[in-house]
This record gives structure tokens, C-alpha cells and sequence, in this order.
């Protein structure tokens, strides 16, 4: 080992990262991911409207993407781990007080807010930009598509878990439950412990600070179109994880098929998301992306055109779930591409608010728009619409650094 080398960049060390970070992905993505199974025990309960869970899991959504920017700048400035500790108290206190949640203000501060920020300072996205500073630029691309797959392992798993444990235990037992197994990601965040530091090398913008970052970040049409495009996966997965089990369960199926229709979507983007950060690392990112979204307007399109039938929900949910969370290792890589680790956390957290005020429309509309039509047949359609149109804007994105590295980089 040399003077100049750091922990992060070791060979024990990365093991250990990647291991501890695709489990806390698991663990984070859970619990937030099965939302959509305390839907109809919990509105039953309450006796609280579609639209007001809605809502609640929309802010949820919405808190998630505006903490974002802000993690990343508290685990730049003090540390992951610090980070996910914080952001870990916020996602069990959340769960926990969802349970006494008897007004609509108390689910919206619970479920909403709290659950909302302790996901934005604990999950995935933290997980990878610690991937980022760890791994070689060569490695990125499938380290990132590991991280993603993980936690869509954690969706996979708690789908049924949570299906099971509300079924045989109740719903607020399960949410006891849940908020244990979030305490211990404090403990594998230790890991993670690291924070990026200013590089030594020219070629990587050692003499940038985040501001700069930032503003260079806005002035790229790169990163906008980036962002832009990302709002149009968040309103996909968001709504569709919420508001597809009670889609099933009113066309006449056994409730249980919306829990394995989430199940297999969790399932299939563990496979999407490995090919998809493989695919990135040889291909054109933009490329992959546009792809990958015309892809799921066409899955959706087919859906509600067909007869809805256990068999359809199931190839549904797998075409969906192959192209699911495969959006995030390309997207991610192209931040890395066009602007190196060293803020990645950050500016990742800005393309990921978009993500996230799509989530909070499509969840929040979702409920709203089947409240007064009784249908979700409206939200299906801009579904197909933004999916097209998302297609069409990743397109024209350039994969390559901006001109501040790549000038550096011919030095």
C-alpha cells in the first residue's frame, strides 16, 4: 500500500462496501416499497378515503426526492454513515407512529415526511454514490447495477413478507416489525463511513467546490434532459406500486395477486437492473434509456388493452419489473460520466428530486383521479404518453464529460 493510497480504494475494503451497501439497499427499499399492501387495511380501518393515502405516500414520495440533494451533501460533508444514522431514526419513528396515526395529519407527517426523509438519507442513492468513490470508473456501471438489484431484492422479499405478516399478525404488527429491521442499517452503514474527498488529481476537479458543482451541474443540457426524463420513472414505479394491488383487487381478482404482482416486479428488476448496469458499462447509456422507456409504454399500453387475468398480471409485472429500477445504473453513470465522483451524491440527488415529484403525482393522482371517475384508466394513458416522451428526450444526450474535465484530462 503507498502513502497516497485511502481505505475506500483498498482491495479488502471493497468487498466489505459492496456487501453492506446492497444490504442496506435491500433493507431501505423494503418497507417503503410494500406502501401499497396498508392501503385497503389501513383506509378499511380509518375508514379514510383512496385519495388520502394517496396523498400520504405522494408526500412520502415527495419528501424522499427533495431530501435527496441534501443527504448527499451531509454525506459529502460529514460522512455516510452519519447520513444513514439519521436517516434511520427518521424511517422507524415514521413507522412506528403510523400505527397511532388517527387524522389525516398525523399519516401525512408519518408516513409522508418522516418515512419520506429517512428513505432520502438511508437508501440507495447513498449506496451507490459510496460505490462510485469506491470502485474503478470500469467497475461503475455493474457496481451500480448491483446496488439497484439489491434493493429491488428488498422489494421482491417484503412484498410477500409484508403480504403475510399483515394477514397473520395485522398491519400494525408489521410495521413494528419493519421499523426493527431499518435499526440495523446503522450498523452496516459502518462500512460506508467514508465521505468523498477532493481528489489529488487534476483530471478529477480537485479544485471545484460544491457550489461550482452545482451550477456547472444546471448549465449542462445533458443533465437537464437527465432530469427531466427521470420524473417520467418515478411517476411510473410510484404509481404503480401504490395504486397496482387495488387496480387487481377492484377488477374482481384475489386481493393476494397484488402482493405477488409486486413481488415479481421486485423479482425481475434484480435481473434487469444487473443487465441493465452490464448493458451501460458497453453501450450507450442515453441509448439504453430511450429504450427502456419505450419499452414500458408499450408493456403498459398491452396491459390495459388486454383482458386482465392472473396470467397477464404476472407477465405484466415482469416486463415491468425487467425494466423497472434499470432506468437507475445508466442514469447514475451518466452523472459519474459527465461529472466525476467527486459530487456525485448531490447532483444525483437533484436528478432524483425529479424522480420524485413524478412519484408524488403519479401517487397523489392516482388516488385523485380514481376518487371522481371511480377508474384508473386516465392515469394509465399518461403513463403510455410520458413514456413515449421520455423516450424521445434521453435520446439527444451526449455521454461524455463536460468540457472542465475533458480539458483537464488532455493535460
Amino acid at each position: 500500500m503507498t502513502a497516497a493510497s485511502t481505505p475506500a480504494r483498498t482491495g479488502p475494503n471493497v468487498p466489505l462496501i459492496i456487501v453492506c451497501g446492497c444490504l442496506i439497499a435491500l433493507i431501505s427499499f423494503g418497507p417503503r416499497s410494500a406502501m401499497g399492501l396498508f392501503f385497503q387495511p389501513m383506509t378499511d380501518a380509518r375508514d379514510w378515503s383512496r385519495e388520502l393515502f394517496a396523498l400520504a405516500v405522494a408526500i412520502q414520495n415527495l419528501m424522499w426526492g427533495i431530501g435527496q440533494p441534501f443527504a448527499g451533501m451531509i454525506a459529502e460533508r460529514f460522512g455516510t454513515w452519519k447520513s444513514m444514522t439519521l436517516g434511520a431514526l427518521m424511517y422507524c419513528a415514521g413507522l412506528l407512529l403510523m400505527i397511532d396515526a388517527q387524522s389525516a395529519v398525523a399519516l401525512h407527517v408519518s408516513a409522508g415526511v418522516l418515512i419520506g426523509l429517512g428513505v432520502a438519507f438511508s437508501s440507495f442513492s447513498l449506496v451507490l454514490a459510496a460505490f462510485g468513490r469506491s470502485v474503478s470508473p470500469e467497475q461503475r456501471s455493474l457496481a451500480f447495477g448491483i446496488g439497484t438489484a439489491s434493493g429491488s431484492l428488498g422489494q421482491f422479499l417484503f412484498a410477500p413478507l409484508g403480504a403475510t405478516l399483515i394477514e397473520h399478525m395485522g398491519w400494525q404488527n408489521t410495521l413494528v416489525i419493519f421499523a426493527g429491521l431499518i435499526a440495523i442499517i446503522p450498523l452496516l452503514a459502518i462500512a460506508l463511513r467514508g465521505k468523498s474527498e477532493a481528489p489529488t488529481d487534476a483530471s478529477a476537479g480537485a479544485d471545484q467546490n460544491l457550489k461550482a458543482a452545482i451550477s456547472e451541474a444546471f448549465g449542462t443540457r445533458g443533465f437537464i434532459l437527465l432530469t427531466i426524463g427521470f420524473f417520467v420513472c418515478g411517476f411510473h414505479v410510484a404509481f404503480i406500486t401504490v395504486h397496482l394491488p387495488p387496480y387487481i383487487a377492484d377488477l374482481g381478482l384475489d386481493p393476494s395477486w397484488g402482493g405477488w404482482a409486486i413481488a415479481i416486479i421486485g423479482l425481475c428488476n434484480v435481473f434487469g437492473a444487473l443487465a441493465s448496469g452490464v448493458i451501460g458499462g458497453r453501450y450507450s447509456k442515453p441509448i439504453l434509456l430511450s429504450l427502456i422507456y419505450l419499452g414500458r409504454a408499450i408493456a403498459i399500453f398491452a396491459f390495459i388493452m388486454l383482458p386482465v387475468t392472473p396470467a397477464s398480471v404476472l407477465i405484466f409485472s415482469g416486463v415491468m419489473g425487467f425494466l423497472w429500477l434499470s432506468t437507475v445504473p445508466p442514469t447514475s453513470g451518466l452523472v459519474a460520466v459527465m461529472f466525476g465522483p467527486r459530487y456525485m451524491a448531490t447532483l444525483f440527488g437533484f436528478v432524483f428530486l425529479s424522480h420524485q415529484i413524478g412519484a408524488f403525482l403519479g401517487v397523489w393522482l392516482g388516488g385523485r383521479l380514481y376518487d371522481e371517475t371511480g377508474s384508473y384508466d386516465a392515469i394509465w394513458w399518461c403513463g403510455i404518453v410520458l413514456g413515449i416522451l421520455a423516450a424521445i428526450i434521453h435520446w439527444p444526450i451526449e455521454e461524455k464529460p463536460v468540457p472542465r474535465l475533458a480539458q483537464q484530462a488532455a493535460e
